[in-house]
């Protein structure tokens, strides 16, 4: 490559910046019709620029960018665009009817191999974000230099602050037939949580890094619409916006969606940084961020790892945001999805009052919808842990029946939906059951790879099961996927629990320590703790663990073990009970 093609050129320019309200909903719509049409008009478009001395600098999908001489030049061409457009338009069916929106500015560009860069080029594409459909904007340098030249009339719109320009600036809007068309409607937003996952942008300036920047924001949308309860937009609209930068209210109304994830790439020399946004489309209000710093070394692995560390934190973030806004409906008027994010904003808080208001919130819910999958799944898996904790008067025995009663019924209505699986599994777990439970595990990590909690129960199932080392593994895996998950010390518990089980008792003094520091009111954390203290011969923190343990489940005993825990096989029942009879756990 020779040295002048790495030259940058300054200039002053007229900069024209045009591109294809509501693009994405008319793709998807009808994508033949529409690119049949984009063509057409481009066609159009691209004469005039020539007929008025403009050069087409970039183009991408439905937006152009181009520079003209002179304002005057440039604003006539606009118009005469709009019209033009406008006449060809008429007739057509609606989801072929084409309306650019275009935006004009005088500013100081950069020329780097044919492209413009820069603020002046910045400023065009926010103009042109403010212009209605088939409409102009333009800034108050262009209107000074057309007042007196032109007779089209133009409105002031006041000062405009936009996103990267310190500056507010002043917008004009044509005035007249083109600015009065009307936006394309926006679509209704769907029942449950919708969104959609943004190109994410190459911020390293090294195109081969592009692939990397594309991958990982389609493993996100694909994670995405694993999730039953989500409305994901499929990856070829959400594509539409490579390259353009948009408000992401517009993309909202655009996509039909509440929220949207954006990210950008950068690379430095063998490693890469990853930011990603989460946003309300309504309000505009960033809901969270995060940023991930990596060694670039597998690059695929990478990719799987992020988008993995992504999705089981957006999830989360979705429904408390869900939660926010459902608090703003009065209780009457709540539908059964209402009910169900009022009760996992509870269920995430995972203390014994947050437990029952959360399962109360689910019975609402079935009251509304009695065949509501999600709803049946997590009320029988919450009652199975609430017992588990020794918070249910009646315990285990009291609410395994009609637990796995709905967990079945979960899985009858939408065998896809991972919690329901998870939900069966967990029964089939306190069953003895215990092929069929880790059967039902792995299909709901089938459905959905980035189930913390899936894993971490799968481990628990396989602990319970003798199989130390690979229920070890599994919780490990959760911990991994979702390291500040609000399930986070039901891991820490099952961890320690796994250890013992796998005969690493220092690692499940270790974790049990760390359990009920995390949580002193679960019963299942003490009794962990108890195990591996006791075989280690700490006996007085064993003593004291086992008293606690009875302290908030009565119950706890021997004949407990033998009749309600979900140890399968007998052995270990009866080492279990070997173990804790000499530090106080009695017979009955």
């Amino acid at each position: 490559m020779g040295p002048q093609e790495h030259r940058v050129e300054r200039r002053l320019a007229a900069i024209f910046a045009a591109d294809v309200a509501g693009y994405s909903r008319l793709m998807e719509q009808n994508e033949v019709g529409t690119l049949r049409t984009l063509t057409a008009h481009r066609a159009v478009m691209d004469r005039l620029i020539a007929e008025h001395g403009g050069r087409i600098a970039n183009t991408a999908g439905d937006s152009v960018l181009a520079e003209f001489p002179s304002a005057v030049d440039a604003v006539q061409c606009a118009v005469l665009v709009q019209e033009r457009l406008a006449a060809a338009s008429a007739g057509l069916p609606e989801d072929r009817m084409l309306k650019f929106r275009i935006g004009v500015h005088i500013g100081d560009v950069m020329v780097r191999s044919g492209d413009l860069l820069g603020d002046g080029v910045n400023i065009a594409a926010r103009l042109e974000q403010m212009a209605d459909p088939g409409g102009i904007c333009v800034s108050a340098k262009v209107y000074d230099e057309i007042e007196r030249k032109l007779d089209h009339p133009f409105e002031y719109r006041g000062e405009q602050q936009v996103k990267n320009i310190a500056r507010p600036i002043k917008v004009y809007a044509l005035a007249g037939p083109a600015s009065t068309a009307t936006e394309p409607r926006s679509l209704s937003l769907p029942e449950k949580p919708s969104i959609a996952v943004l190109p994410f942008t190459n911020m390293s300036g090294d195109p081969e890094q592009e692939y990397f920047a594309e991958g990982i924001a389609e493993e996100i949308t694909t994670a995405l619409a694993r999730l039953r309860g989500f409305f994901v937009i499929s990856r070829n609209s959400a594509f539409t916006y490579k390259g353009k930068t948009m408000h992401i209210q517009q993309v909202g109304r655009d996509l039909g969606v509440r929220y949207v994830l954006e990210g950008s790439v950068r690379k430095a020399r063998d490693r890469i940084r990853v930011g990603v946004q989460l946003a309300d489309a309504v309000s505009g209000r960033e809901i969270w961020s995060e940023r991930y710093d990596r060694a670039l070394v597998d690059v695929f692995a990478l990719q799987d790892e992020i988008a993995a560390s992504v999705v089981v934190t957006v999830e989360p973030q979705l429904y408390f945001a869900e939660r926010e806004r459902v608090q703003l409906n009065p209780p009457g008027r709540l539908d059964a999805w209402d009910c169900v994010i009022r009760a996992l904003s509870h269920m995430w808080l995972r203390t014994k009052a947050d437990t029952e208001a959360a399962l109360a919130h689910l019975e609402s819910a079935l009251r509304l919808d009695p065949k509501y999958a999600r709803a049946l799944g997590l009320h029988a898996w919450l009652n199975l842990w609430h017992a588990h904790q020794g918070w249910s008067p009646g315990g285990l025995a009291g609410v395994l029946p009609s637990a796995t009663e709905r967990a079945r019924a979960a899985v009858s209505i939408d065998g896809d939906d991972a919690w329901a699986r998870l939900a069966l599994g967990f029964a089939q777990m306190f069953h003895r059951e215990h092929e069929s439970a880790v059967e039902e595990f792995r299909a709901a990590l089938e459905l959905n790879p980035n189930f913390a909690l899936a894993h971490a129960c799968l481990g628990l199932t396989l602990a319970y099961g003798g199989r130390g080392p690979e229920a070890v593994a599994q919780v490990e895996q959760a911990m991994r996927l979702s390291p500040r998950d609000p399930f986070v010390a039901i891991f820490i518990g099952a961890r320690s629990f796994a250890h013992f089980m796998a005969g690493d008792y220092a690692a499940g003094l270790e974790w049990g320590r760390r359990a009920v520091r995390q949580s002193p009111d679960y019963a299942g954390h003490w009794r962990a703790l108890a195990l591996s203290a006791a075989m280690l011969g700490h006996t007085e923190e064993a003593k004291a663990a086992v008293a606690t343990a009875r302290q908030l489940q009565p119950d706890y005993s021997v004949e407990w073990v033998e009749r309600a825990s979900p140890l399968v096989h007998a052995a270990d029942r009866s080492r279990y009970c070997e173990v804790l009879r000499p530090v106080g756990l009695p017979e009955s």
